[in-house]
């Protein structure tokens, strides 16, 4: 298995769509980064979340989640509340090929804030927006800035081809649009 390069990125974004809208170059004046860099793309957060909140939901349930414990909020700046989190989805629209896996890490400029950014890996096949959960885990509320950076996809290229695919599993959160909440 060997991670990807910015050439091996830009080739698979141009002539096979896996990322869509691409950003070729790092945008990095005035915002926190994104598109392409040495050895990863860096995704925007799109400007749709949902914020947590416990008044309406007693208890947090993976097998039953209950949707009214989120807010939904559109706008350019979402404010994390103190110690709790929110849901967003990518700007961009992901197809992955068939022998890569993808991991994410939370760009520095919120890691450095307290704000960590959790998304799970992107298996073969899968291809979506990516729903990402973004903590807060300080004691002030924290700025999330739409259509900036907010993690780091690193691309991973298996020397063989899976047998099962996620597209192959009809996983659950294929082809998924806007901000996905659990599902079982």
């Amino acid at each position: 298995m060997s991670i990807k390069s910015d050439r091996w990125i830009r080739e698979m974004a141009r002539g096979h769509g896996m990322i869509e809208p691409f950003e070729e170059k790092q945008v990095r004046k005035g915002v926190i980064s994104f598109g392409l860099s040495s050895y990863g793309y860096d995704m925007r957060v799109a400007n749709e979340f949902r914020i947590f909140h416990n008044a309406l939901a007693p208890v947090v349930d993976p097998k039953a989640f209950d949707d009214r414990s989120f807010v939904e909020y559109e706008g350019d700046i979402c404010l994390i509340p103190p110690n709790s989190f929110v849901l967003a989805s990518s700007v961009e629209y992901f197809r992955i090929p068939r022998n890569v896996l993808t991991l994410c890490v939370g760009k520095s400029t919120y890691a450095r804030c307290g704000i960590i950014t959790n998304v799970t890996p992107f298996e073969p096949e899968w291809e979506g927006y990516v729903t990402l959960e973004i903590s807060n885990t300080t004691p002030l509320p924290a700025r999330i800035y739409a259509n900036e950076g907010i993690a780091q996809v690193l691309f991973f290229e298996s020397d063989e081809v899976c047998e099962v695919s996620y597209r192959d599993k009809k996983g659950k959160y294929q082809g998924q649009t806007g901000v996905t909440t659990p599902r079982l």
